[in-house]
């Protein structure tokens, strides 16, 4: 190689790097500072019977969700099922050997009980998910394994729509 190629392939990419300095643009633009002083609340407003305006404050309008307690003496799970999609979560209560759905997931409850340790105390139960949107795939499962209630980042399954926690085991 010639020394001199190499230096004036140099002095070439060093003038194209300070030319497009030269060109940039020295401007920063920002947005206009909120002042949060001013902000004011908004509420939702509701109607009353007079056909007056009031502000909803205590979010009565709200539903609120009926927790429905098991009445057998027989072991159960309960888990919570997260749609991504529409956001709502569900509550469902299976009892060891039973197989519930959940949107397209079918849920089957095979074991439960407390765990022993001092340092996070809680309940383990085995389940088995299966996915029956996929009718290829009839004998495998989503989530085959031990899942925890007082580990509640990790999630047991993998799917694309559906997320399912353990809460609790019951009669154990």
């Amino acid at each position: 190689m010639n020394p001199g190629k190499n230096n004036f392939k140099f002095v070439i990419v060093f003038s194209i790097i300070i030319s497009a300095n030269l060109y940039a643009e020295e401007k920063i633009s920002s947005v206009p500072l909120v002042n949060l002083e001013n902000l004011k609340p908004s509420y939702e407003e509701v109607e009353n019977e007079d056909g007056g305006k009031i502000l909803d404050t205590d979010n009565s309008i709200l539903k609120k969700k009926k927790k429905v307690t098991p009445t057998s003496n027989k072991a159960s799970i309960n888990i919570l099922g997260l749609d991504k999609i529409t956001a709502k979560t569900t509550e469902l209560n299976i009892k060891l050997g039973e197989t519930k759905k959940f949107g397209l997931l079918e849920i089957k409850a095979i074991r439960c009980g407390k765990l022993k340790s001092v340092e996070q105390p809680g309940e383990a139960a085995y389940i088995q998910i299966k996915d029956l949107s996929d009718n290829n795939n009839e004998k495998v499962f989503v989530f085959n394994g031990w899942t925890f209630s007082s580990s509640k980042s990790l999630q047991p399954i993998d799917h694309p729509v559906y997320d399912v926690w353990l809460i609790s085991c019951e009669n154990v």
